[in-house]
């Protein structure tokens, strides 16, 4: 076997909100990618507005830069549980990984699932402690944790060996000492030459690469992207495509791409070990090989964990249908849903019970709310039903996901927060006391527990405590959960929401519309405050008389209505209800409307 000592392939790692995306734009800047007076924004990497908004990186993005004459491949993969599928396939691409660890709270579920990919795979880890100018920081213990976890992942020796790097990523700092001085990522970017293995290839072995991305462009079309695992890329070249170990066909490459910086150049040649885009084969797909048509050989497939989540995704059929959005019928959502699936490992769609519908599967809520998310801008209508989990038999028993729910919390707020979580099936594994007011606990959950819960945990916390959830494997059906306890008032009649009428309902519950809003019968307008649904007339106004007395005409006093996230929608749901999303409006109904 060649090594090229030329090159280090490598993808940052973390639980989300630990500073990844930080990191690779101070790498970024202190390679000379950008000029002094280059204007550039924040987080470059994350170049989907929905990234930008949500502040977590969605799609895993490759860029290279160069350090003492070695060109450093990056892949910034995305750190929630939901994305999973695009970390274990961009694992494939690189040799080894960047593990990031906020100094304060430590590792998370999503550094435990990322990591524990990573350890599968054989690959050597940097750790980098990251956010070491926090106040509250506890390092020596954060190092601790790590040292546990990688124990907990049976690490082999060799990967126990690990160099850690203290680093402040918005400064741009790396130190090899949490308590040196230093000026910039130096001491990073030398441990990432001594500490990742530089790619090696076999010299006479044939073509071999291995797509693990996809993109497209309006000019070349499909874009493949990975790892040039053996041989060589060249532009004008004839490749056999292969899928799952079987020959699909042939394709010229029209063009070659290699990364630099943040772009994608095109080449005439590209060696082994390097990774690299490629167009011409309109047909390639995640998992397949392009290889030498003299001497064919396929790559291991790459495989992706299962969904454990469904929704039904259906056309709009609210009164309302059709007066802010352009894409409504089913033709149109299945058209976007396939194409989805081309890109989307970790997704599935399959055909609904009608012709209106679809089950879409996928990792997690966050991942579901994504995609309807970016088809709401793109101008869809759609109608979606509450998620389910998806169960399965095995020998002849019933299982469904199980979850591990890490919630930190303020101390008061232990007894609530445990009750509640027991009351789902929750077990209490785990609770760790740091003695800075704040409590850990972990609870083992079927992830149906999860569903609705989110909303919940936020409100009896106060806005305080932070949850997060990682998959751990399957358990047996756990029985009934309880779901939302109040039911809720729902539109009798056609019209618009006046103040008079919410102003008379608000002592019924909490309710959802504004004054002028539009309504229907069957929109739901507000939670009751009892268990069962109401019929209400939100459009109701004021009888006009000829008698007036001093101040009877006051302005009314209306409570701010509850306005939902897409994702707090879809908890809030029951099995009877539905939500209706448009380009401007997310709206809840129950399913019979007439």
């Amino acid at each position: 076997m060649k090594i090229r000592d030329d090159l280090r392939n490598l993808a940052i790692i973390a639980h989300v909100d630990h500073g990844k995306t930080t990191l690779a734009d101070a790498m970024l800047w202190q390679s000379g990618i950008f000029r002094e007076n280059e204007t550039v924004v924040e987080r470059v990497m994350d170049s989907m507005d929905l990234e930008r908004e949500k502040g977590i990186t969605i799609m895993a993005k490759n860029m290279a830069i160069t350090y003492k004459g070695v060109k450093i491949n990056i892949v910034d993969t995305p750190g929630h549980a939901d994305f999973g599928g695009e970390v274990e396939r961009t694992l494939n691409m690189v040799d080894g990984v960047l593990l990031l660890v906020d100094a304060t709270e430590g590792p998370l579920p999503q550094t435990r699932f990322v990591l524990g990919k990573a350890l599968e795979q054989g690959l050597p880890a940097i750790v980098v402690i990251n956010k070491i100018d926090r106040p509250d920081r506890r390092i020596q213990e954060v190092l601790n944790e790590v040292y546990d976890l990688f124990i907990d992942l049976d690490a082999t020796e060799e990967q126990l060996e690990f160099p850690v790097i203290y680093t402040n990523a918005k400064a741009g700092i790396a130190l090899t000492d949490p308590d040196g001085q230093g000026q910039d990522l130096v001491p990073l970017f030398e441990t990432i030459l001594s500490a990742i293995p530089a790619p090696t290839f076999d010299p006479e072995a044939p073509l071999q690469f291995l797509v693990t991305n996809l993109d497209y462009s309006d000019y070349i079309g499909l874009i493949a992207v990975g790892k040039i695992v053996n041989g060589a890329l060249r532009q004008g070249q004839e490749v056999v495509l292969m899928k799952k170990g079987q020959e699909a066909g042939k394709a010229h490459l029209s063009q070659i791409l290699s990364y630099d910086g943040l772009d994608r150049t095109p080449r005439e040649v590209i060696s082994a070990g390097d990774i690299a885009a490629v167009a011409g084969v309109p047909a390639a797909f995640i998992g397949d090989t392009l290889t030498d048509p003299e001497d064919p050989r396929a790559l291991p497939v790459i495989t992706v964990e299962e969904p454990t989540i469904s929704m039904m995704f259906s056309v709009n059929t609210s009164p309302l249908a059709g007066k802010e959005g352009r894409l409504l019928t089913s033709r149109h959502i299945k058209e976007r849903l396939d194409k989805e699936v081309l890109y989307n490992v970790s997704i599935r769609v399959e055909p609904g019970p009608t012709r209106e519908s679809f089950r879409v599967s996928a990792r997690g809520e966050l991942q579901l709310a994504v995609l309807i998310e970016m088809m709401r801008r793109e101008g869809f209508e759609l109608s979606l039903s509450k998620p389910k989990v998806l169960t399965q038999e095995v020998d002849g028993e019933t299982v469904e996901p199980l979850e591990l729910a890490v919630v930190d919390i303020p101390e008061d707020f232990v007894g609530i927060v445990t009750e509640k979580l027991s009351s789902r099936r929750g077990r209490l594994m785990k609770m760790v006391n740091h003695g800075s007011g704040r409590v850990r606990l972990e609870f083992e959950i079927p992830s149906r527990g999860l569903i609705g819960f989110r909303g919940q945990f936020l409100n009896d916390t106060r806005g305080t405590g932070l949850l997060n959830a990682l998959l751990v494997g399957t358990t047996p059906y756990a029985g009934e959960i309880a779901g939302r306890i109040n039911g809720v008032l729902v539109a009798d009649r056609p019209g618009r929401a006046v103040s008079y009428a919410i102003f008379h309902l608000q002592p019924r519950g909490t309710i959802f519309v504004k004054p002028n809003d539009p309504a229907y019968r069957g929109l739901i307008v507000g939670e009751n405050t009892r268990p069962d649904d109401m019929l209400v007339n939100i459009s109701k106004e004021k009888k006009l008389t000829n008698m007036r007395a001093s101040g009877s005409d006051e302005a009314l006093r209306l409570v701010p209505a509850r306005q939902f996230t897409l994702e707090q929608a879809m908890e809030f749901i029951n099995d009877d209800e539905l939500v209706e999303v448009t380009p401007q409006s997310i709206r809840l109904r129950k399913r019979l409307t007439s």
